[in-house]
């Protein structure tokens, strides 16, 4: 039986995808929170507001921005961003994660005024 090699290529779409779903996973997560402005310039617009992803030489570099729900720790949240999302990119993709910078854009408070 012949054995036939080919060559796999991930977008840059799916690694966005799977960081998106694995940071949302997280307890007290509430959203990814969009990104205005320069850095912007770097990469694509549209659905990956929140998060923003560089791959040099089969490894992944990811920022992510997040808007925490009330009442959470955040650097334990954070933590365990970091490690959902590694995780996820290296089970899923098989890549190596450079880095994944959280950045805590807002806290979202439930409105008790009804």
């Amino acid at each position: 039986m012949e054995d036939t090699q080919g060559k796999t290529t991930v977008s840059p779409e799916v690694l966005t995808t799977i960081t998106r779903l694995a940071a949302l996973g997280v307890p007290g997560v509430s959203r990814l929170a969009p990104v205005s402005g320069g850095v912007n310039r770097f990469f694509k617009r549209g659905a990956g507001d929140g998060v923003r992803i560089e791959t040099e030489e089969n490894v992944v570099y990811i920022n992510l921005h997040l808007i925490l729900k009330q009442d959470v720790n955040i650097r334990e949240v954070s933590r365990n961003v970091q490690h959902n999302v590694a995780r996820a990119i290296q089970e899923m993709v098989g890549m190596e994660v450079g880095h994944i910078n959280i950045h805590i854009e807002d806290i979202e408070y439930e409105d008790h005024e009804a």
